[in-house]
């Protein structure tokens, strides 16, 4: 028995200690739009496995979504299930749990799902183990269900927003009011809550040919809440701070968001050591950290759904595509380009305003080298002048974002298309263009008309942004300014991603990253407890907070029927 339990241990600190380095490759099982991203010599052999296994569950696939742990989380008419996204088993499945797509909520950095049930006005949400099943623990305080996360794993606090009553046919100026709730991670203990202030617009998560037909409604077009310094910071309403600990208000400034009736045209805030750098309203703030003082402001410069830090150098995207909260169709607003402003002092140092109409996100090729793609073109910047060093044309229908791949090649994409390019090269084609390194199409794959999840089924694109794009974050000692290194955040927009949110989650993913230990609470908890006794190194961080392991309704769970040091093995290779 102990030298299984050994097993067990060894096995799911390997599981969890390859976390970000396995991901890539469960992308690439997941979904052939991955093996485009990377270069044509892998994309034959991710192809050819792309197809390794499928499961029959117990009725039509309603969602599914693919977590950090690599479990597939998958929901039927009858029941919900977690499937290893690697071999395909069925870890366990909750029989009963009907529930819909926004009723489950990973949450980031650790081993946890959110699963919320509600039964006429009452809720209960449960903080589930994605290895077991088992509810870690619940709460019965809250209304709705879960849009947007949170996570501080310094502190251990989470914060989630809720909403009500979500459901109703796709249309334009449907509102409601969210509540943040504010929860011990480790006991689901809630420390405080709070109602904004007025409500604020929906978005539908699909718009239906039948206008009778209703539909689910999300916060998906807002930034997610966001952790830092002792604070926790609200975009729905314009800006709003408020003591993590509390819920005491600590600054707000009241602006129009999804201005035009376009989604996210304000840019996700970055910071530095002494300032946090927001924009909305054509404007670009930097706001002290200590005293929430606005030290300095950048006026006119259009929409800035994009802006990105390094080298106390503050690089703003203008324009761009944005999806229509009224229809769900794509938008082209400008003006487009790019500008330098002084972090320091607000001082503008150029505009670029050569791209046209589809710009997309702004990427960083090297320490001197900004890369942007617009309809037609991929364009290479120096940052140091704002002159234009490079134009190619990518030929990508539709370019949706730019991305640097782990060979460092320049990657345009759209909905179906990938393109990957040396801008140095000197190579050419017959015409004297551009050649392109290498090219792929793809048409992803539908959902719902099957009984069976098969390795295709996720969200690749996503996923790459959040993982692969870590990759891109560090360029001879030059570090882009992320999120802090105890935060993460969570939105059902990855899961739902459409051209313009290509584009949304290409832009935050210099600035995402995956945490090299996942914060341990279900049965991963417990390994990771007896790896420390034993004194060994363990990739898992594990609060010391004692907490028995409580059984629910869970069937067909895979570590009951095979020996747990055998299947971990396997969730290891």
């Amino acid at each position: 028995m102990f030298t299984s339990l050994i097993g067990f241990t060894q096995a799911v600190n390997r599981h969890i200690a390859r976390a970000q380095n396995r991901s890539l490759k469960r992308v690439m099982l997941a979904l052939a739009l991955v093996t485009m991203l990377l270069p044509s010599s892998t994309s034959a052999h991710a192809t050819a496995v792309a197809s390794n296994w499928s499961t029959k569950l117990d009725g039509e696939v309603r969602f599914y979504q693919l977590t950090e742990l690599g479990v597939l989380v998958a929901g039927t008419e009858r029941s919900l299930y977690a499937v290893d996204g690697e071999t395909g088993d069925v870890v366990w499945r909750r029989k009963g749990a009907r529930l819909d797509e926004r009723e489950v909520a990973p949450i980031p950095g650790t081993d946890l799902v959110l699963l919320s049930f509600t039964k006429g006005d009452r809720t209960r949400v449960e903080a589930v183990d994605l290895l077991t099943g088992n509810r870690v623990w619940q709460s019965e305080r809250v209304r709705g269900a879960v849009m947007q996360m949170a996570v501080d794993l310094e502190t251990n606090l989470l914060a989630a927003v809720f909403t009500r009553d979500a459901r109703e046919r796709a249309r334009s100026g449907f509102k409601r009011k969210p509540t943040v709730h504010v929860f011990d991670l480790s006991t689901g203990d809630e420390l405080w809550k709070r109602e904004l202030e007025s409500e604020v617009e929906m978005m539908p998560t699909e718009w239906s040919e039948r206008e009778d037909r209703e539909v689910e409604y999300t916060l998906d077009n807002y930034r997610p809440p966001l952790f830092l310094d002792g604070r926790l910071y609200l975009f729905y309403e314009g800006l709003t701070s408020l003591d993590a600990r509390s819920g005491k208000g600590r600054m707000r400034e009241r602006f129009r968001v999804n201005e035009e009736g376009l989604a996210l045209t304000e840019a996700d805030p970055v910071f530095d050591e002494r300032l946090i750098y927001t924009s909305g309203r054509g404007r670009v703030r930097a706001i002290s950290r200590d005293t929430g003082e606005v030290r300095w402001e950048a006026k006119d410069l259009g929409l800035t759904p994009q802006m990105m830090l390094t080298n106390r150098v503050l690089y703003v995207r203008t324009g761009g595509q944005f999806t229509r909260v009224s229809d769900g169709e794509t938008a082209e607003r400008g003006p487009y380009g790019v500008s330098a402003i002084d972090a320091g002092s607000g001082k503008t140092l150029w505009h670029y305003k050569g791209a046209d109409k589809g710009i997309t996100n702004i990427a960083l090729l090297d320490p001197s080298t900004l890369l942007v793609a617009d309809r037609d073109d991929l364009i290479a910047i120096d940052v140091g002048t704002g002159k234009r060093r490079a134009k190619i044309s990518h030929e990508v229908e539709r370019a949706g974002f730019v991305l640097i791949n782990e060979a460092g090649q320049s990657v345009v994409g759209g909905r179906n298309e990938l393109a990957a390019f040396d801008v140095a090269s000197d190579a050419t084609s017959d015409d004297g263009s551009k050649r392109a390194l290498w090219r792929a199409r793809h048409n992803p794959p539908g959902r719902g008309i099957l009984r069976t999840v098969a390795a295709v089924a996720a969200r690749s694109a996503s996923l790459y942004f959040r993982y692969a794009g870590a990759a891109t974050t560090v360029f001879g000692g030059v570090q882009l300014a992320r999120t802090a290194v105890s935060t993460l955040r969570w939105s059902g927009l990855a899961a739902r991603a459409s051209l313009p949110d290509l584009t949304t989650l290409a832009s935050g993913a210099g600035r995402q990253y995956v945490t090299r230990r996942i914060v341990a609470f279900g049965a991963a908890r417990r390994i990771g407890q007896l790896t420390s006794m034993r004194g060994e190194t363990s990739p898992l961080s594990v609060p010391q907070i004692p907490r028995p392991s409580v059984d629910i309704d869970v069937e067909d769970r895979l570590l009951d029927r095979l020996d747990p040091s055998r299947q971990l093995d396997r969730l290891s290779r």
